[in-house]
């Protein structure tokens, strides 16, 4: 067999182990200086990726997802149609919870002075008793023991023993319910004028539907026993009033009562005085009544029917009741 090469010609076998490492630098700074010249792309992030770190995130350390909860289910929310429910549920709580503010509340007071004076004179006049000024009811009952057999006003004590028991038990709810309730919550004040007009217009549809006889100048007749429900009624709500006046600090609007006012005017210590504003309002008061008691004079006088001045009465204490509804509310200072 021939060599394939001559032997004088090949390399030693340690000179060939040389040359290798020495080639072996080269060939690493080559690959060093390709890869600074080639830039590669940065990795992206898959979309799972970015949800998995977003879950982890500080907002969300638990890594729970969003619209799950802690026990991997889906989370359970409110229906959106019945939050704007609640919110105008709570609202309106707050509202009627409220105190209202007593300013310029005697405005309303003195209203009520002309609904006593205009329920007061037609009463009379169909029945022969108040169902107000229960210090003429007090007389009438006693002069029924001393003349009981007096045909001007048959059976008018019992009359006037009945409006004295259910303004007494008027004054005994009204009072018990503003203690309850809040003296001056707007639900209670509300609710209350409510009450006392939803009352005079059940007493005026009554005679209106002739349940009672509504003409006047029956005082000389027999005794109806049906009459007894419009002044129980009417005796009832005018109670309302009075503790009304008490709740909201004006004593001295009683709406009921002529004759401690009338004493109060005249022995005030301010009477010329320029400002007096307790003075005023008993002046105002008295004259409300005093045109109530005209007004109810004259329509009783034209259409000889009682329900008419009712009707009136019970509108006018509506205003009152909406009044109220959207009277101001009670500032408090700030401590």
């Amino acid at each position: 067999m021939l060599p394939l090469r001559d032997p004088e010609k090949m390399l030693p076998l340690q000179d060939l182990e040389k040359m290798l490492d020495s080639s072996v630098p080269e060939t690493r700074s080559k690959k060093s200086h390709w890869d600074k010249s080639i830039d590669l792309p940065a990795p992206e992030t898959s979309h799972s990726s970015k949800e998995t770190l977003s879950h982890l995130s500080p907002t969300n350390t638990r890594g729970v997802h969003p619209q799950e909860d802690s026990a991997g289910g889906p989370r359970s929310e409110k229906p959106r149609s019945s939050q704007p429910s609640q919110s105008f549920l709570h609202r309106s709580q707050a509202y009627l919870s409220a105190e209202v503010s007593t300013a310029h509340a005697d405005i309303l007071f003195l209203w009520c002075c002309f609904i006593s004076g205009l329920v007061d004179s037609t009463i009379y006049n169909a029945y022969g008793t108040f169902v107000s000024m229960q210090t003429g009811n007090t007389i009438f009952l006693g002069l029924g023991g001393a003349t009981p057999d007096s045909t001007s006003k048959p059976y008018g004590w019992a009359k006037s023993l009945i409006s004295i028991a259910f303004f007494c038990l008027g004054c005994l709810t009204f009072s018990q319910l503003t203690r309850f309730f809040g003296k001056l919550r707007r639900v209670t004040v509300a609710g209350s004028f409510l009450s006392q007009t939803l009352i005079i217009l059940i007493a005026a549809a009554v005679v209106q539907g002739g349940s009672v006889d509504g003409s006047l100048g029956t005082i000389t007749d027999d005794i109806d026993w049906w009459t007894a429900m419009p002044i129980a009624l009417l005796s009832f709500q005018s109670a309302g009033q009075i503790v009304g006046s008490r709740a909201v600090n004006l004593s001295e609007l009683p709406t009921v009562v002529l004759t401690s006012m009338l004493h109060d005017i005249f022995t005030d210590e301010k009477l010329l005085a320029k400002a007096n504003v307790k003075r005023n309002r008993r002046v105002v008061a008295f004259f409300s009544i005093l045109i109530g008691a005209i007004s109810g004079g004259f329509i009783g006088e034209g259409t000889q029917r009682m329900q008419i001045p009712l009707w009136i009465a019970g509108g006018v204490k509506l205003g009152i009741t909406l009044a109220w509804v959207l009277w101001p509310e009670k500032q408090t200072s700030a401590v």
